[in-house]
């Protein structure tokens, strides 16, 4: 799996690298295909002062591509939002493709 994390706006410091990349191995337990995860953390220079750090994520598993995006006043706040997005999304892909394969399994006997 390779994972990259870029900043628009912002260093991105060890500390929140390493926040990313654990939050984020929630969903390489979940689901064992994943190829590719590419995370963008942004700074918004808005005038006003809510929802201005945003969390983007690209994820590549095998047959699909998953985007989510999160934002809120601390960055902290929205990788957290960002991961339980991507989890729900990673595991409702694992669900529909596991379902498929069994019901095509199913039609053969």
């Amino acid at each position: 799996m390779n994972l990259t994390i870029s900043g628009h706006h912002l260093e991105v410091t060890p500390a929140l690298r390493t926040y990313v990349t654990s939050k984020l191995d929630r969903i390489s337990r979940h689901f064992d295909q994943v190829v590719d995860i590419k995370v963008l953390l942004t700074v918004d220079k808005l005038k006003e002062k809510d929802l201005r750090q945003r969390a983007e994520c690209n994820i590549h598993v095998k047959g699909r591509d998953l985007f989510a995006e999160s934002s809120h006043a601390d960055l902290y706040a929205a990788v957290d939002e960002l991961a339980d997005k991507l989890d729900r999304q990673v595991l409702r892909y694992k669900d529909k493709s596991q379902d498929h394969h069994h019901e095509a399994a199913k039609r053969v006997m």
